[in-house]
């Protein structure tokens, strides 16, 4: 990627020559060099070299080793300092540089063209088939299937087994695994169970996804807020909502292969970075299987053992939610399995859950899911 031509980042090369002309401090006559895409002409300074560009578009390749090259968009005149390999190339279609030294810089084997002057997608996914989230009732059992497409299976709430290449996995909640293409899995859950997962079928593209396949994530709580985004893009589906899904899949799929890749220097961070993780992990937990009690941040903070201010940092850190909209969001999935079940009425339900009035139940509950109870309850006889 093309750097920024500044006096401190090229300091391990040179010096940033002054942009008015009369205190520049070159002696020798200037001699100029004309540019295309398709060659870069490399030398190795053998005394301090000028160099400025005359026209068009120009990248300034350095080196120290002749081996590493740093790029810089070549709008300043610099001098670069004797022993140091540059190269020059056309940023854009043809150029012109001219260069002045007392001793003529000696020439080196010209560079391949330059093909890492932009930033690219290493990782590119092509298409995404389908996004489901799903409310499974308790001891559900998924009969298996194979398809040649990537699946990401999230657990929001509950557990959920995966069974793949002869491994039963029990996802738990904040869990997270990729199946690879082509490979026969089946998901069941515990009789007395009742998992909400989320699903995503789709094609990488060339990216090697392979070190990923078939591996239990505790996912990072940025994953999970890439996660919950798409499911919110999802339920809105304007013009950009496609394109801001593909970048949230994206970005997912990317922290896991970085927290993969982590090297050992950054274990102390990450580390750190466990640690938060788990805090909200037991709050989340605590939150899921009380959640027909009554509910307070206070109450959640101190069965996580941190303190109120803490917790609310964190969710709002990881989740981008406070602690209180994270509850109220269990609890209006709940009343949906609840109603799934059949076994209470609206008033009950609303009783179960602790909210106040049934009118207070139906307005959250069509603020969240656009309908009121009873026509979701219709929605599903």
């Amino acid at each position: 990627m093309i750097q920024n031509l500044n006096r401190l980042s090229f300091q391990p090369f040179g010096t940033i020559l002054p942009e008015i002309p009369e205190q520049n401090d070159w002696q020798q006559p200037w001699k100029t060099v004309f540019l295309n895409t398709s060659a870069a002409p490399a030398w190795k300074a053998v005394s301090d070299t000028w160099l400025s560009c005359e026209s068009g578009m120009a990248v300034l390749s350095i080196s120290d080793d002749g081996e590493h090259y740093h790029d810089f968009y070549m709008d300043k005149a610099v001098k670069v300092n004797a022993g140091i390999c540059f190269s020059l190339c056309a940023f854009q279609e043809q150029a012109a540089v001219r260069f002045a030294a007392p001793s003529a810089p000696l020439p080196l084997p010209d560079r391949d063209p330059k093909t890492d002057l932009h930033i690219t997608r290493r990782l590119n996914i092509e298409k995404i088939y389908t996004i489901f989230y799903q409310e499974k009732e308790k001891g559900f059992l998924f009969s298996g299937e194979s398809h040649p497409v990537v699946e990401l299976t999230y657990v929001d709430q509950g557990s959920l087994h995966s069974v793949a290449d002869g491994q039963d996995i029990l996802l738990e909640q904040g869990d997270l695994m990729l199946y690879a293409p082509d490979q026969w899995h089946m998901q069941y859950s515990d009789i007395s169970v009742a998992p909400r997962f989320m699903t995503v079928a789709f094609d990488p593209g060339d990216y090697d996804l392979s070190e990923l396949y078939n591996r239990k994530f505790q996912s990072p709580q940025k994953a999970i807020a890439y996660l919950q985004k798409i499911l919110r893009e999802q339920e809105r589906m304007d013009e950009l909502s496609g394109d801001m899904i593909l970048t949230l899949l994206s970005m997912t799929l990317l922290t896991l292969k970085r927290l993969s890749d982590a090297p050992a220097d950054t274990l102390k961070s990450v580390h750190c970075l466990t640690n938060e993780n788990e805090i909200i992990r037991r709050a989340q937990q605590y939150i899921s299987t009380h959640v027909r009690c009554r509910l307070t941040v206070p109450l959640v903070a101190q069965n996580t053992d941190v303190s109120t201010s803490y917790l609310t940092a964190l969710f709002h850190k990881h989740l981008q939610i406070s602690p209180g909209e994270y509850i109220r969001r269990i609890k209006l999935q709940e009343s949906k399995q609840m109603i799934r079940e059949g076994n209470l009425n609206f008033t009950e339900i609303a009783q179960a859950l602790q909210y106040s009035t049934i009118h207070h139940f139906s307005r959250q509950f069509k603020e969240k899911f656009g309908i009121t109870p009873s026509q979701y309850a219709k929605s599903i006889r």
